[in-house]
């Protein structure tokens, strides 16, 4: 996943995929329930990975050459992922666990109209 069009390419193979937004910008959701997992970021050649914490922690320890965060992300599921690493498969693998553990959550609430 050398970039964002390459992500989604890659996001939309796994099953109950939608391309969607997220915040106003472009993400990749589980069709069913409306969770993005994927999502574009403000910090240039990156992705942000939504994520449980302890999957977070671990991938932050393990390989902060790939996986890091700015302050914005901290306290928050969610991490970003640099496009240009030396472990795409585990990059891949950990789409697919954020996809797996977005599936698992209830729909989003409709928002209430002020």
């Amino acid at each position: 996943m050398k970039d964002w069009d390459s992500l989604v390419a890659f996001a939309l193979t796994l099953p109950d995929t939608i391309a969607a937004t997220y915040y106003g910008g472009p993400a990749v959701s589980v069709a069913s329930n409306g969770r993005a997992f994927v999502s574009t970021g403000r910090e240039a050649g990156s992705f942000v990975l939504s994520i449980d914490t302890d999957t977070k922690a671990l991938l932050l320890e393990t390989d902060p050459a790939t996986f890091w965060q700015t302050p914005h992300y901290e306290g928050w599921p969610a991490l970003l992922v640099r496009y240009d690493n030396e472990d795409p498969t585990r990059v891949a693998e950990m789409v697919a666990r954020a996809r797996d553990q977005a599936a698992a959550r209830k729909p989003n609430k409709p928002r209430k109209k002020a």
